[in-house]
C-alpha cells in the first residue's frame, strides 16, 4: 500500500517537475531582450526566477528521496532469482479423438494423393 502511495507521488513530482522546468527561461534569454527584443515574461521582470527555482528545488528534493526510497525496497524485496521455488506449469491436452468414417490408409487427406492413390511428389505446405 505505502509503495503504491510513493509510485503515484513519484509520477506526479515526475511530471509537475519536467512541467516546471520548461517554464524557465533559458540563460541566454536576457540577451535578447537587450538588443530591443521584447520580453515575454508571465511573472513580471525577475518574479517568476525565485517562485520557479524555488518549485525545482523542492521538487528535485521529493523526487530523488523517492527515488532512494523505491530503489532501496526494490532491493530488500528481491532476494533470490525470480526463477526459484517456481515449477513450470505446462498444459496438459487430451488427445485427438479418431473420426469413425476415415477409412483411407492416407492420414494427410485424399487432396494431396495422386493419380491411382499414390502420394504426390509435391512436398505439402502444412507443417
Amino acid at each position: 500500500m505505502l509503495i503504491s502511495i510513493v509510485i503515484t507521488v513519484h509520477i506526479l513530482v515526475c511530471i509537475t517537475l519536467v512541467g516546471v522546468v520548461l517554464l524557465q527561461q533559458g540563460r541566454g534569454a536576457d540577451v535578447g531582450a537587450v538588443f530591443g527584443g521584447s520580453s515575454q515574461t508571465v511573472f513580471g521582470a525577475s518574479g517568476a526566477g525565485n517562485l520557479l527555482t524555488k518549485t525545482t528545488w523542492a521538487l528535485a528534493i521529493v523526487f530523488f528521496s523517492t527515488s532512494l526510497f523505491l530503489a532501496y525496497t526494490s532491493a530488500r524485496r528481491t532476494n533470490g532469482s525470480i526463477f526459484e521455488g517456481r515449477r513450470l506449469r505446462v498444459p496438459v491436452s487430451a488427445p485427438a479423438k479418431a473420426t469413425t468414417g476415415a477409412t483411407s490408409s492416407n492420414p494427410v487427406g485424399s487432396s494431396q494423393a495422386g493419380k491411382n492413390g499414390a502420394p504426390s511428389a509435391r512436398p505439402s505446405s502444412a507443417h
